[in-house]
């Protein structure tokens, strides 16, 4: 990975997972292991590429694909219309236009984009820490686009994209029926399903499961991932895949139970416990999303924002309810002493928070705020709470000159 730009192998570090070197994974099959990855399907009229890649990652994902074939480049499928699927395709462009396909939720998720470059570059320098990442513009539309199924037939191989919807409304996975190779996209990702970013639109926990159930009948001996390690033989496919749909399956059961029982989003959230059948699986891991996280997505699908506490309707800002809590402590250095000295991490940066709210000009309240969300960080197993933790350490520290 040593070509890749170093902000790609940071970001790999931050919780993105590489799946090895790059190689031939079935007969005439590579797979670019990347920050996000990439195969190529080399048939007798070219190459059929699942994803090219961030921008930084195009070139490194073209140089491995020409170093094993020279056949060009037919078509390109985009799994779904994140940044890190779907962007790097400018090498590929000096060698001809090829045809692109993708479900047709795609085009409108790059105008999305378009419209909110700047809420994009915001919750990506929180989820990733990268202050000078800009969000890139130069989409290459699909000028192919399907909606339920769409079936490819090229140099005489038949290749079946199936939308689904998981962490995306746009997701598709392809089917290479005769090598046996399922090109799953972001419906697999290494690590429990990302369908809970706090960050993000909408994602779809229950579908997710019902693209699980087309998948698994399928019979792959060889599952190329979004991210992460390839998984090879059948029967390994098939556990993965059915480990996954259970994981989401409880989830989802234990959160609907939960909100037929018309309880507060705070006590629901509470409530839903990970399956502990999954808990040694290592492709199940809260790494980059969290258990947590799935759940306020199944809320927010089926309940909606309010969190089911009347003061929370139409409340007071969160910096004045801060001065009144803090007024009421005998002030911020009584708030900042207590968050020092309790020994419960949530409830500590709860009074941190409330104390810089309340007076942030007060330099001990952002040194506690700072040292709170600090140690919350080292402490977080998910990329996405740590990177949320780490954002407040960065605005202290600003805040503290430092």
């Amino acid at each position: 990975m040593s070509d890749q730009p170093s902000v790609v192998a940071a970001v790999q570090q931050r919780g993105f997972f590489g799946g090895g070197d790059p190689k031939e994974m079935a007969p005439r099959t590579f797979h670019v292991p990347t920050m996000a990855n990439s195969t190529a399907f080399v048939t007798d009229e070219g190459i059929v590429l699942v994803d090219c890649g961030v921008v930084q990652v195009g070139p490194h994902i073209h140089k491995h694909v020409r170093e094993y074939t020279s056949e060009p480049l037919n078509t390109v499928v985009y799994t779904h219309g994140h940044v890190d699927h779907c962007m790097g395709l400018a090498p590929w462009l000096e060698e001809g236009r090829p045809r692109v396909v993708a479900h047709e939720n795609v085009p409108a998720r790059f105008e999305r984009y378009l419209k909110t470059v700047g809420l994009q570059e915001h919750i990506n320098r929180i989820q990733f820490g990268f202050e000078d990442m800009r969000w890139p513009t130069d989409y290459v539309f699909p000028d192919t686009t399907y909606r339920d199924s769409l079936e490819l037939e090229i140099g005489g191989e038949r290749f079946v994209l199936t939308h689904g919807k998981g962490e995306t409304d746009d997701a598709t996975f392809v089917w290479a029926a005769d090598r046996g190779v399922l090109a799953s996209g972001d419906f697999w990702i290494s690590c429990v399903p990302n369908c809970g970013n706090p960050q993000k639109v909408q994602r779809y926990p229950e579908e997710w499961v019902v693209a699980f159930d087309k998948m698994i009948p399928l019979g792959a001996e060889v599952l190329l991932p979004g991210h992460g390690p390839a998984i090879t033989g059948a029967s390994e496919v098939k556990q993965a895949l059915t480990d996954a749909r259970g994981y989401l399956i409880s989830i989802i059961d234990q959160t609907l139970e939960a909100l037929n029982d018309g309880l507060p989003h705070d006590e629901i959230v509470a409530r839903v416990k990970a399956p502990a059948e999954f808990a040694d699986r290592p492709y199940l891991q809260p790494v980059y999303d969290r258990p947590e996280f799935i759940v306020r997505n199944l809320i927010r699908l089926h309940g909606g924002w309010w969190d089911g506490y009347p003061a929370d309707l139409m409340p007071a800002t969160l910096t004045e309810q801060a001065k009144e809590i803090a007024s009421l402590a005998g002030g911020v250095g009584k708030l900042v002493a207590r968050a020092r000295e309790i020994s419960d991490a949530a409830l500590a940066c709860h009074l941190a928070q409330w104390a810089v709210l309340a007076d942030p000009s007060n330099k001990d309240a952002q040194a506690c705020y700072r040292d709170l969300f600090k140690n919350r960080a080292a402490d977080e197993t998910s990329l996405m709470g740590r990177g949320i933790f780490m954002h407040a350490v960065r605005e202290a520290k600003k805040a503290l000159g430092e």
